[in-house]
């Protein structure tokens, strides 16, 4: 990573690896929130000149903390400052909407010796399209910054009519201010320090200006992430790696929470997608089920909210489509961009309708299904009439946007469903892994429904997924590849080309007997698996391109979606397989953090080879370990029906995997996989969910041993 992040709900402050905020740099760097930067300048200066980087790491969440130094300075042949004789520390968090930055200068010259610290500051107000350099339009403009004893305030007049500022309040005024830059004259003896600290607060409408006090801020955030931490199951292995990325995807996943009214819910990613986002959203919940299930509630209300209500080409929406992404900013408020929300994406929908199922098997909530049942039924409603588009039984998706996204499953780029011949395939499109997701939502949504005594409903729901279980393997299948095709085109032809996709079927449950075989190898051979994970598409296509976003990259999130139907379908080498390489990988990029995606070269080159633009934290990236403990466990509750399906496996060079308190229903599991004498064993330490554990005769015969 060139820059540093930091977040706390919808603020976040992107800065390059000295804290600054700069205009030279291949990130746009600022403060942003509601997709507007409110800081596009924020650089400390000692006597005018730049600091020099000493050290700066982005592994700590909830704070940064950077430290610099002086150059040595003369001017005609006197010393003014000898270099590195002067510590520049800069901490600061996001708490409650305001940034805290406290910048400590020390000294260890021998003698008294006096500086000048200045801060240069900026507010551009650009919206995040803007910035990004993807849209343009009219915008509205700055008003003149205005200087008080007690802080600079920076002012824009929204061409949305909606008022913007920017508030640099300070615990000491500066021994000089101007509109643009705060200077403060320091003298120290050697051995002492004096601390700056500033309170950035953007504004927006009629909101005012009310930051607590720094160390009360910094204990409520501090405590804020003790809880969250103290909330998940407790987990021990022998591999270190193991144990790094599971810690640093929970650290993540709780920086990537948001909640815009109706519970927290994980943006998809920083730095440009902190924002809800349907896709990506769902996916992330679905990850964290066994570690935070309230997560999913939050995120299923928040989508639930959002959903569509009537057909707006201009947004690709129609009624009972879940959304695909949200942004507030100018362009998006003044209708010159259409993501308010933006609806192009077919597979939100039924990720919607399977997250519920697994939040209530895993939670036994009916409560939510019922609250959320004409939600539901829109989402039913809109798979059947709308994602349906010629009635052949397939959801198929279509560009009607001009603004909008012309690939809309999560292979989202405009090369992503390319042909074995090379040509892009025309819309509509019928993408495999939907079908799947289709497939899962109807057999589990049966189940709800006949659990709350609507059998018709359940029995209609059932009929329709046989109906598409049957045309699925008739129409996806490809004899001679032995292999699904990715899609159908807008002529009912298949997409032949050999990706990733159809692994996501396989927790459906829409692929069974030798071809679930068949698919599980092709996924694991060298041709889709890299040696550190499973590529978006097979070495030797015509679209193959491992430096590509989606043609041959490694997405962590792809294999954990594929994990989760290895795990299912009980195919032990392709797990420990997958799990490996991705341990592996994660091992090349910084502070143990899968990333978002990476380059699909083969592992026998060297070390994973990074994406350039990867978002880092990213949501779904930083869920992909916990799926890890799940697959492992081969662990699935269904508390409605009082049971929990365990199937344990342990990695090669893991000799034993404990998890305790993991919450099922209204209790706890708490569960022992180890190796003895070279067999697995397992062991319930706990069971308070009132479910009977069910292992198969193979696991039963391992637990034995």
């Amino acid at each position: 990573m060139t820059y540093r992040v930091l977040k706390e709900n919808d603020l976040f402050l992107l800065t390059d690896e000295k804290g600054d905020i700069t205009s030279n740099h291949p990130y746009e760097l600022g403060l942003y929130t509601k997709d507007t930067r409110m800081l596009s300048q924020l650089e400390l200066k000692i006597n005018g000149e730049e600091p020099i980087a000493l050290h700066s790491s982005g592994a700590e969440n909830v704070r940064s903390v950077i430290l610099l130094t002086n150059p040595h300075q003369e001017q005609n042949g006197d010393l003014i400052l000898w270099r590195e004789s002067i510590e520049l520390k800069r901490e600061r968090f996001i708490a409650n909407g305001v940034l805290y930055e406290m910048i400590t200068a020390a000294s260890f010259f021998p003698k008294e010796v006096s500086f000048e610290i200045s801060l240069h500051l900026d507010a551009d107000f650009t919206d995040m399209f803007i910035a990004r350099g993807f849209q343009y339009g009219e915008i509205g403009s700055a008003r003149p910054a205005e200087l008080t004893d007690e802080a600079l305030e920076f002012h824009y007049d929204g061409a949305d009519n909606i008022k913007r500022r920017t508030r640099v309040q300070w615990n000491e005024a500066p021994s000089k201010a101007t509109k643009d830059s705060l200077h403060y004259d320091i003298t120290l003896e050697h051995g002492h320090s004096r601390t700056i600290t500033l309170m950035i607060q953007p504004l927006i409408g009629e909101e005012n200006f009310a930051p607590v006090d720094r160390q009360t801020a910094w204990n409520e955030l501090k405590a804020s992430h003790e809880s969250w931490n103290k909330a998940l199951p407790k987990f021990e292995t022998g591999m270190p790696a193991f144990n790094e990325l599971i810690q640093r995807g929970t650290a993540d996943l709780r920086v990537l929470m948001t909640d815009v009214g109706f519970g927290r819910f994980p943006v998809a990613g920083l730095p440009w997608f902190g924002v809800p986002f349907g896709r990506d959203s769902i996916i992330a919940a679905l990850q964290l089920l066994p570690f935070a299930s309230d997560v999913a509630k939050g995120t299923l209300r928040t989508m639930a909210h959002y959903q569509g209500t009537k057909n707006d080409p201009w947004r690709d929406e129609q009624p009972g489509k879940i959304m695909h992404e949200i942004r507030y900013g100018e362009l998006a408020n003044t209708n010159q961009v259409p993501f308010t929300p933006y609806y192009g994406t077919v597979d939100a929908t039924p990720l919607f309708l399977m997250l519920l199922v697994e939040y209530v098997k895993w939670t036994g909530d009916q409560a939510l299904f019922k609250e959320l049942s004409p939600n539901v039924e829109a989402a039913l409603q809109w798979i059947d009439q709308y994602g349906d588009r010629d009635g052949d039984g397939f959801v198929e998706y279509h560009q009607e946007s001009e603004k909008g996204i012309a690939n809309q499953g999560w292979k989202d780029s405009g090369d992503s469903i390319v042909h074995r011949n090379g040509d892009y395939a025309a819309s509509p499109i019928a993408l495999s892994e939907v079908q799947g997701y289709i497939y899962q939502a109807k057999t589990g949504l049966a189940e709800l429904f006949e659990q709350n005594r609507e059998t018709e409903k359940a029995k209609q729901l059932r009929e329709q997924a046989q109906q598409l279980k049957e045309a699925y393997n008739e129409a996806f299948w490809m004899d001679d590849a032995g292999y699904y095709a990715i899609a159908l085109d807008a002529d009912k032809k298949q997409v032949g080309t050999i990706t990733s996709n159809p692994g996501h079927t396989l927790w459906s449950g829409l692929v069974e007997g030798d071809r679930l075989d068949q698919v599980s190898k092709t996924l694991t051979s060298s041709l889709l698996f890299s040696g550190y994970g499973i590529r978006t598409m097979a070495e030797g296509e015509a679209g193959y391109n491992p430096m590509s976003y989606h043609d041959g990259s490694v997405w962590p999130h792809d294999n954990s979606m594929i994990l989760f139907g290895l795990s299912k379908m009980r195919q032990p080498e392709a797990i420990t397989k997958v799990i490996g390489g991705l341990i592996e990988a994660s091992k090349h990029f910084e502070y143990s953090r899968l990333p978002e995606l990476f380059c699909g070269y083969s592992k026998e080159i060297g070390p994973a080879v990074k994406y350039p633009v990867a978002c880092s934290p990213q949501a779904w990236a930083a869920g992909t370990p916990l799926v890890f403990i799940q697959s492992l466990l081969g662990l699935f509750p269904d508390v409605p029906n009082k049971q929990i399906s365990l199937h344990p496996l342990l990695l090669p060079g893991m000799d034993y995997l404990h998890v305790n308190d993991m919450q099922i229903g209204e209790g706890k599991l708490s569960v022992s996989i180890y190796r003895k004498n070279g067999v697995i064993k397992v062991k319930i330490q706990e069971n308070t969910t009132g479910c009977e554990v069910m292992m198969t005769e193979e696991a039963m015969r391992i637990s034995s041993n």
